[in-house]
């Protein structure tokens, strides 16, 4: 419903999470997913291995994502500069 709304009013509009852009926003910046549920089950081996979960350390994501919508960007308008392409981890058309 926020995609059809921002891509209605004609917004450029970020999103947080990789599916929106796939699912038809403009860009997503947001934690890699994968990276996280593999930290997640890194540490469910060390805890049921025996670890103390009061004695492991927080981890803050160490991996993000940017994801353009090339088609988006057409229908919006815009040109997504060449810097901003090369900095992208993917490029949806």
């Amino acid at each position: 419903m926020i995609i059809e709304t921002a891509a209605r009013l004609r917004l450029p509009a970020i999103y947080p999470f990789r599916f929106y852009a796939v699912s038809g926003g403009l860009i997503s910046y947001g934690i890699d997913q994968t990276e996280l549920v593999r930290e997640a089950a890194s540490y469910v081996d060390r805890i049921l291995r025996g670890a103390n979960p009061g004695e492991l350390p927080v981890q803050l994501p160490t991996k993000y994502q940017l994801v353009i919508n090339i088609n988006t960007a057409r229908m919006l308008g815009l040109t997504v500069p060449s810097s901003m392409q090369l900095l992208a981890d993917e490029m949806i058309e």
